[in-house]
């Protein structure tokens, strides 16, 4: 992710790009003519705003705390650490010296999930009964550090949260991992939101089919989100009675218009950064907080224990951070 994040704020209107932090230089060309600097002390000592961080998950937390020390906001990677412990001690640092600082769970930033948000929270859906996501495709080779779980299905977690406003409660969940490594690569969970939706992700690294899928039922009828294509379409349920009795009774639900929305689709990467850069220039803060990233990596792992004990999680509130 890091060229990409290069790219993207290298023409960052009110952004200057002054240096990148690689131990191995810039091998791929990718730096986009700023120096390339052998470790995060020198990117320090150029007296910097502040900081994307696209390293490993592993390092998420000594390069974070490193930056905090020396008053320095950060947008990190997500998930924002490997484990509770480093999100936490990642909070209270960004926290306790007032740092603006997000999470790059960029989903959030796709077109069609924006959309999708701001009609629920107008109610064009009413009532939300199910939430369901699929995300799968081949195998990344870069992700070396973290299993399916951290890596892809924090996407899931984090966007269900957002786009319903509602904290899960509790979790069940089972893994599988096929692909030689020490991590798994698919699971599938099933669990239950503060406001009793339920929620269903399927989400793998053994498919040769990628898809990114989520769609929210409610009420009213059903949204569907494609968030490679960034399409949205609403299934209404129909305003009259289904006459034909047979059909009526097989369907239960009848069938309503069917809408694909036409949204502006702006690239999500760019979005995320216009949004970050306004936050540490003081303006709205429409970003991923380290707290909301806390909670993400939080249910994650609850996943991984209901995966590894076979029996279902119960998720305390959201934890209070010192």
């Amino acid at each position: 992710m890091g060229r990409h994040h290069a790219r993207v704020l290298a023409s960052l209107e009110g952004v200057r790009l002054v240096g990148v932090v690689d131990p191995l230089g810039d091998r791929e060309g990718w730096a986009q003519g700023v120096p390339v600097l052998r470790t995060l002390g020198e990117l320090i000592a150029l007296g910097i705003d502040y900081a994307v961080v696209a390293c490993p998950t592993a390092l998420h937390v000594d390069v974070g705390l490193e930056l905090a020390g020396a008053g320095i906001c950060a947008l990190i990677e997500k998930p924002v650490a490997d484990s509770v412990e480093g999100a936490r001690a990642l909070v209270a640092a960004f926290e306790s010296r007032s740092l603006v600082a997000g999470v790059g769970h960029i989903e959030r930033c796709n077109p069609a999930l924006r959309s999708l948000r701001r009609r629920l929270e107008e109610g064009e859906l009413g009532d939300v009964y199910q939430v369901v996501t699929r995300r799968q495709g081949p195998f990344p080779h870069r992700i070396a550090d973290v299993g399916v779980v951290k890596d892809l299905a924090t996407h899931d977690i984090d966007l269900t949260g957002w786009v319903t406003g509602q904290e899960y409660v509790s979790i069940a969940a089972r893994t599988v991992s096929k692909s030689g490594r020490p991590h798994e690569d698919m699971v599938s969970a099933v669990g239950r939101l503060s406001a009793g939706a339920t929620v269903n992700h399927l989400v793998n690294w053994l498919s040769p089919l990628k898809e990114r899928f989520t769609s929210v039922t409610g009420e009213k009828g059903c949204f569907v989100a494609d968030t490679l294509t960034a399409d949205l379409t609403f299934y209404s349920n129909a305003a009259q009675a289904t006459e034909w009795e047979a059909l009526q009774a097989f369907r239960g639900v009848s069938e309503g218009d069917m809408v694909r929305y036409a949204i502006p689709k702006r690239e999500p990467l760019l979005v995320e950064h216009e949004l970050f850069r306004d936050a540490v220039l003081g303006g709205p803060a429409d970003i991923c907080t380290l707290r909301q990233g806390l909670r993400t990596v939080e249910v994650a792992a609850a996943v991984l224990e209901s995966a590894a004990g076979g029996h279902t999680v119960e998720l305390p509130a959201p934890a209070v951070v010192r």
